[in-house]
């Protein structure tokens, strides 16, 4: 039987996939704004490998417009723009050849209607691509789980074990759909997600994010009146006493750097956390505030190998992310014989 793997984001890649942000329900006043921050995140990773970002049926030349001759664009069905979600989750095999698991996708337990077209376009994404689709009926965000490539996977209870998404699932169905499909050999569970994010219910890319073998960076407020100054450290003491697949204590890289930006009227957070791997890059949303340098400054400690690059990114986290949510990268195939 043929065994495929998620590989790790910091392997190498052929490209990648973002959507282009046209739900006025969600952006609202902030929609030119926000159309500005993508078009300035996928021009930065463009300077590291390809992007190609799908536009709704009637909106590829505004995307055209706004990202330049860098990145290509074309049209598909969507919804919504969050591509870390909504797009196929690559996996290779043995010999590298590569698939891409469907999972389901229902708007984060409902939260925006409609969501049937973003639950479709990872098969039409499959299929533009030619590449070989593997189905689950699982639902599932990637930004609820990281990986290491080499056996491992993080998540949170916060998000997976939400009655919003698989109700009729247990803890040890999902650990073993999370196995069969992604080619992980361990499940580490953390208790918590951010409490602000109510929006994905606690994505793991807002708390911790592997960015070697056996190497973690997490989110851990210096801040005591940061509503995740306790909580992160809860997450960060699991961590402490975790082996991963290989038998590895992890090494922890803390990143306390956070901000808080006003956006239409309220207050929201950037999550320096909520980064793009990219081919020798690392994409970091940013707020233009003071902060931004030291938190930058941890992550290009943490990736010695890559250049770091901050994009303003506030109107992206008024809609609810940053920018690991609105891409999702395409793992290098290797050839077949």
């Amino acid at each position: 039987m043929t065994v495929f793997r998620m590989p790790a984001e910091w392997s190498e890649h052929e490209g990648c996939l973002m959507a282009w942000p046209t739900r006025a329900d969600l952006w609202d006043s902030v929609l030119d704004q926000v159309k500005g921050e993508y078009a300035d995140v996928a021009r930065a990773i463009a300077e590291f490998e390809p992007v190609t970002m799908v536009a709704p049926p009637g909106h590829a030349a505004d995307a055209r417009a706004h990202c330049g001759d860098g990145v290509e664009v074309i049209e598909l069905p969507l919804d919504d723009s969050w591509f870390r979600d909504s797009a196929p989750l690559f996996v290779l095999d043995g010999d590298g050849r590569r698939a891409g698991v469907d999972f389901r996708f229902n708007a984060w337990g409902g939260k925006h209607h409609p969501y049937d077209a973003d639950d479709r376009i990872s098969g039409l994404l499959l299929d533009r691509l030619g590449v070989e689709r593997i189905a689950s009926d699982m639902i599932l965000e990637g930004g609820s789980i990281t990986v290491d490539g080499e056996g491992t996977l993080i998540t949170t209870e916060q998000c997976l074990l939400h009655p919003n998404r698989n109700p009729g699932m247990s803890r040890e169905e999902m650990e073993a759909e999370l196995k069969s499909r992604l080619g992980v050999t361990k499940v580490v569970w953390l208790p918590y997600g951010g409490l602000l994010d109510t929006e994905t219910d606690g994505h793991v890319d807002g708390v911790c994010a592997f960015v070697a073998p056996g190497k973690v960076v997490v989110s851990l407020p210096a801040d005591p009146a940061h509503p995740d100054h306790a909580r992160m450290r809860a997450n960060r003491a699991v961590l402490e006493v975790t082996t991963d697949a290989q038998g590895r204590p992890l090494e922890i890289v803390d990143l306390p750097q956070t901000v808080f930006t006003r956006v239409a009227g309220e207050e929201v957070e950037v999550s320096y956390l909520n980064h793009y791997l990219a081919n020798g890059g690392v994409v970091v949303p940013v707020a233009g505030l003071p902060e931004d340098e030291a938190a930058l400054a941890v992550l290009a400690a943490a990736h010695p190998d890559r250049k770091v690059v901050g994009v303003r990114a506030a109107a992206v986290a008024y809609g609810g992310g940053g920018v690991h949510c609105i891409t999702q990268q395409i793992p290098a195939a290797r050839p077949t014989a």
